[in-house]
């Protein structure tokens, strides 16, 4: 079986924005800038390099982004690589390419790793293309969102495993107390092979040997990624929040990003809106608090609580606590710009879709916006599968169909007879064109009864191809079943594999190998399903 013949618009898994988008479809050109090629990313770098020190700024912002990456990374164990991106942050020839992901526990599903290595491999070929440049890749950790009900569980081979605590404030904050009890339960899953004893040992050791979801998720992706050269920002942080902090005040006064991203909206109007913007895209934070900031008769106020200011109260508040203002879904994108010398950013269709919403955004305050690329998408299948579905005739785009279709096809590709009695229609409406020749000549009010009649018999067919469906179906019940069974294996819930399981599943046969194969496969400028045989 080809390997390579899926493409994302073909996979059936991807939204009519998304396959517009990809298309390159002229109603949307003015939502983004430049489209994700090799060749775009010159251009890219150029503008975001001018921009990044057009305020004279550009220094000060890399020497804090440095600082707080060492310090963030200071009790961790760093790659000679990861120190390398990271002192290499400090010229202004540096860029980034990001990803980012909300802290799921034990990684979440599988496309974490495919926007990590999507990264990875992007910073590899612009460097590459671009070698007088440098090209680091970041994992942006979400550990300002606050619905843990998102993040607490994972599936491994088809069961879920939560983890049962409450939980208010943001994420990242929250302690990892009392994961040894999720653990003990989790470990006896696994086994006691050397692939098992590995992700015990991985899990043991970010999980109960860091005090928050933050720090335990840093160790987890440093450990999977750090040996190539995978920087890891969280950023909540004080001294970021200070390089923030003008744009946070004209979000305050201005509620640009809620006009501008309006308009947007309704030229996505055909679309499924992924976002809506607030009035005010703002929380406040502390430990145990993410809510809204709101205005209301003149106050800023902190909803679902009492906390409230003046406007030169908050703007005081401002200036000494930044770290108390948490962009929303709507502001974090610019958050990122502003503070990283970035020219991508890469994420999953729901995520593009929600940055197309924000070019006028970004053109309103100034800042270049990023390419847009879609991650890469995997289904990881055996080699048993793969020989089982070579045995029943089918082919990958039969394998990525709707479970119905693909029934149907492997009927009609099964049965001694045809089915589809196409051919018979075509030339029962060839013959009813001469009943309505001769209607039109001889007496009009015929027409009538000629059309009831083709109406009748086109009905006849079509319901003895349903007959005759639902009789080879149930003569190839066995073949249909084995057909199912399998799809069903590659397609957990009727759903995409990488947003079902969790990475443990396959590195329990595979090792740190799975990694390797990885970023041996993708490519993250095709716009191609990638298959990887296991």
């Amino acid at each position: 079986m080809p390997t390579d013949c899926i493409s994302y618009q073909n996979s059936g898994y991807f939204t009519p924005l998304m396959i517009d988008y990809l298309n390159q479809k002229s109603n949307l050109r003015s939502l983004y800038h430049r489209f994700p090629t090799l060749e775009n990313f010159e251009a890219q770098l150029q503008e975001k390099k001018n921009n990044f020190n057009n305020d004279g700024n550009g220094n000060k912002k890399r020497e804090t982004l440095v600082a707080v990456l060492q310090q963030q990374y200071q009790n961790a164990t760093v790659s000679d690589l990861t120190n390398q991106n990271i002192e290499a942050l400090k010229v202004d020839n540096t860029f980034t390419i990001t990803t980012g992901h909300q802290l799921n526990l034990f990684s979440g599903p599988l496309y974490f790793l495919y926007k990590i290595i999507s990264t990875i491999n992007l910073t590899k070929e612009l460097k590459a293309k671009y070698p007088a440049s440098n090209f680091v890749p970041i994992y942006w950790m979400a550990t300002e969102d606050h619905d843990f009900e998102e993040i607490n569980y994972f599936n491994f081979k088809g069961k879920k495993f939560r983890w049962e605590i409450e939980s208010t404030g943001p994420v990242g904050r929250l302690s990892t107390s009392g994961l040894d009890h999720f653990f003990e339960i989790f470990a006896l899953e696994l086994g006691a092979t050397t692939n098992a004893t590995s992700i015990k040992k991985l899990f043991t050791e970010a999980y109960l040997q860091h005090d928050t979801l933050a720090d335990a998720t840093r160790y987890l992706a440093n450990a999977l990624f750090g040996d190539c050269g995978l920087v890891i920002i969280d950023g909540d942080n004080p001294n970021l929040k200070q390089l923030f902090a003008p744009y946070i005040k004209e979000e305050l006064m201005q509620q640009t990003a809620y006009k501008k991203v309006s308009e947007s909206i309704k030229q996505l109007s055909d679309y499924t809106i992924q976002v809506n913007p607030r009035e005010i895209n703002l929380f406040y934070i502390e430990d145990k608090i993410r809510e809204r900031i709101v205005f209301e008769n003149g106050q800023y106020k902190v909803n679902n609580t009492k906390i409230n200011y003046s406007e030169p109260e908050i703007l005081a508040l401002l200036e000494t606590n930044p770290e108390k203002f948490s962009p929303n879904v709507i502001m974090r994108p610019l958050y990122q710009e502003v503070i990283l010398p970035n020219l991508c950013y890469i994420g999953g269709g729901g995520e593009i879709a929600y940055w197309l919403e924000l070019k006028s955004f970004f053109d309103a305050v100034k800042i270049p916006f990023p390419i847009l690329l879609v991650r890469n998408s995997v289904l990881l299948a055996t080699e048993k599968q793969i020989k089982k579905a070579e045995k029943l005739g089918l082919s990958w785009a039969d394998l990525f169909s709707k479970q119905t279709d693909l029934e149907n096809n492997l009927t009609q590709k099964l049965s001694a007879f045809p089915i589809d009695l196409t051919t018979q229609k075509e030339q029962l409406k060839k013959q009813f064109e001469y009943l309505f020749d001769l209607a039109s000549q001889t007496d009009k009010s015929f027409v009538g009864a000629v059309k009831a009649q083709e109406v009748k018999q086109i009905k006849g067919f079509e319901n003895l191809e349903k007959r005759l469906l639902k009789a080879q179906k149930r003569k190839l019940l066995n073949q249909l079943e084995r057909a199912t069974d399998l799809q069903n294996e590659l397609f957990p819930n009727k759903s995409l594999q990488e947003r079902q399981a969790n990475f443990s599943e396959f590195y329990l046969e595979e090792g740190s190998d799975l990694i390797t194969k990885l970023l041996y496969e993708l490519k993250p400028l095709e716009q191609q399903f990638n298959i990887l045989i296991l």
